[in-house]
């Protein structure tokens, strides 16, 4: 995935996210000298990888793989109800979605939610419902999980070249793909990535599917979607 995206999804960000109020530290301690120090030692590519070990050029570099756990923790679970002879699932942790088969009860394909990025947390309301079958989907967004520091917003998605939180058009991405620990890594990488980057990357990369929720030039709300499933999107 790192490879994938050319570095925009980087689970060496783990100082970053930490010094950002977004890891287990729970604090927040930001100033240009700081993040300058921090991003002395992120970057996967300082890590040696081989068949057993993994080994780091520097003690400090931390890995953090908060941004895909949830959807590999997702592909598991399927994976243990399919070993047990269930072949229709919904599994889903934090938001993060995998589907087998089909929904029995309503004999429908499984329905899965899309926040309204201009929604709150208190007050959840849908953008739009996907309907997937043996798929995995995942969301990244900035609209609920943020750190406000001397009356500025800053969202979670913290971009790998800055070491600074993203700021960008793009509110929301919804990742389709066939496991949901691809869909949850990726929907990360398109949100550091922005709007234009992750239609850029969609369309080299047909194997992947994603609606994108982002704000235009006067705030309105817009939306795309790849062709694929578009035919399975019901706008709320």
């Amino acid at each position: 995935m790192y490879e994938l995206t050319e570095g925009a999804y980087d689970p060496s960000l783990g100082p970053l996210i930490n010094t950002w109020g977004f890891g287990y530290k729970n604090e927040v301690n930001i100033d240009s000298t700081t993040i300058d120090s921090l991003m002395q030692f992120v970057g996967y590519d300082k890590l040696v990888i081989s068949e057993n070990t993994i080994q780091k050029n520097d003690d400090r570099l931390q890995l953090d793989f908060s941004a895909s756990a949830k959807g590999y923790g997702v592909d598991v679970v399927l994976e243990l109800l399919k070993s047990r002879g269930i072949s229709n699932a919904f599994v889903e942790i934090g938001g993060e979605v995998a589907v087998a088969g089909r929904n029995v009860q309503k004999d429908t394909l499984w329905s899965i939610g899309v926040i309204d990025p201009n929604s709150t947390e208190l007050q959840p309301n849908y953008h739009s419902i996907i309907s997937l079958a043996d798929k995995g989907m995942a969301t990244s967004g900035n609209y609920f999980n943020y750190q406000t520091i001397d009356g500025v917003k800053y969202g979670h998605t913290i971009n790998p070249t800055t070491g600074y939180p993203i700021q960008h058009m793009l509110l929301s991405a919804s990742v389709i793909a066939d496991n949901c620990h691809t869909a949850d890594a990726l929907a990360t990488a398109f949100m550091v990535f922005g709007l234009d980057q992750a239609l850029a990357f969609l369309s080299r990369n047909p194997e992947f599917d994603a609606l994108l929720i982002y704000s235009d030039a006067d705030g309105s709300l817009k939306s795309f979607s790849t062709s694929n499933i578009q035919p399975y999107i019901l706008a709320l």
